[in-house]
């Protein structure tokens, strides 16, 4: 038998499953179509939907229930909560358009990377990733960056998830090792065949890693010499920042 919490806390994942089916691709969607992705009984659905939209979480239309404005608050918030400073922004820009890829700023949560901001580069074929998009740390130029500091089991965590299983923890630990000892990291190919990436660390004021920036795109454009020349500038830039003050809502004022 469910305790009261522990129904509550199901009620709670439930509604936060049926306002996940709303994407970009899907901005409305019907009462049949959740309970075929939930598995819930309609009764169900049709309580769920209906708390919701007395929320203000979902909107009736004649398509089906899309996003509420009640979503908008949280939105305005989030937004305000993770924006970077028009000084970084700005910043940003510049390197995207001197180097030509895209540039994103990482930050660890967990076995993830979460991407809190980024600038597309100029060029057609590029690597895009959206801002709040979550990657795995088992691989990828920012994770060898943002793994400098963490702990023995956080690493093993990690390695678990990945398809090499747990034996990638000893090579999770050379990567984070050559990364500390060359002050940037590069990847080519680990995680998606043809993209490459480099990254350097922004430190928080006790000297640990609060986010990775870095560059990426296709591999073919990733050569030795390019490599070099976009480490040298990301160093340079994620130490201005450093140095600036660096903040965001997992830093904790490191």
């Amino acid at each position: 038998m469910e305790t009261a919490d522990q129904q509550g806390v199901r009620s709670v994942q439930r509604a936060l499953d049926i306002l996940g089916l709303l994407t970009p691709d899907r901005p409305a969607i019907s009462i049949r179509e959740i309970v075929d992705a939930t598995g819930l009984a309609k009764t169900t659905v049709l309580r769920m939907v209906s708390t919701l939209e007395q929320s203000g979480l979902l909107w009736a239309t004649p398509s089906g229930y899309m996003a509420g404005p009640g979503l908008w608050r949280w939105a305005h918030l989030a937004q305000r909560s993770w924006e970077l400073p028009p000084d970084t922004q700005r910043v940003m820009r510049d390197l995207a358009a001197r180097r030509r890829e895209t540039v994103n700023v990482y930050v660890a949560r967990d076995i993830y990377r979460v991407c809190i901001a980024q600038q597309e580069g100029p060029q057609p074929l590029r690597h895009v990733v959206h801002v709040g998009d979550e990657l795995p740390m088992w691989a990828g130029a920012s994770a060898k960056v943002l793994l400098r500091d963490a702990p023995p089991a956080l690493l093993e965590r990690i390695a678990r998830s990945s398809p090499y299983g747990p034996g990638h923890v000893r090579r999770l630990r050379e990567w984070i090792d050559e990364a500390a000892v060359r002050g940037y990291a590069e990847s080519h190919g680990e995680r998606e065949d043809g993209l490459s990436a480099v990254a350097a660390p922004i430190l928080g004021q006790s000297g640990s890693v609060i986010a990775a920036l870095g560059l990426s795109g296709p591999t073919i454009r990733f050569t030795e010499d390019r490599v070099a020349e976009f480490a040298a500038d990301l160093k340079q830039i994620a130490r201005e920042l450093s140095e600036r003050g660096f903040a965001h809502p997992f830093s904790d004022g490191r």
